[in-house]
């Protein structure tokens, strides 16, 4: 079993940036691939970003890419998504999510675990 604890959402203006990070416990973390997605009211979870097990690759949702960036470090077993340039449109509770496989997937199903959420809310 792995625990994720999402943390950093919040309230920013267009062009602005945040950190989200997502801190693991439980079962190693070393050998979960994880992800990011993000829902907005009405629509469905969507896939924003993933990271393998070592970092060494990582995946992007084409809106995101060269904005965001995904990274992690498994010493203190935490995940971060680093947003810049926010625009309205990535206005969404975002969802950290941990699989049971070392290599990254962009599809939710593939997750087993999954954090509560964190609000960002970018206004124009």
């Amino acid at each position: 079993q792995v625990q994720l604890v999402e943390s950093g959402g919040g309230l920013v203006q267009t062009g602005g940036s945040l950190r989200l990070s997502c801190a693991a416990s439980g079962r190693t973390f070393l050998s979960n691939a994880m992800g990011w997605f993000r829902q907005s009211p009405g629509k469905e979870r969507e896939f924003v970003a993933a990271i393998s097990w070592s970092g060494g690759s990582t995946y992007y949702l084409d809106s995101v890419e060269g904005r965001f960036t995904i990274s992690r470090d498994n010493i203190k077993h935490t995940v971060y998504l680093q947003m810049n340039s926010l625009k309205p449109e990535d206005t969404a509770v975002y969802f950290c999510a941990a699989r049971r496989d070392v290599a990254i997937s962009y599809t939710a199903r593939e997750y087993e675990y999954w954090g509560q959420g964190t609000q960002v809310t970018v206004s124009s």
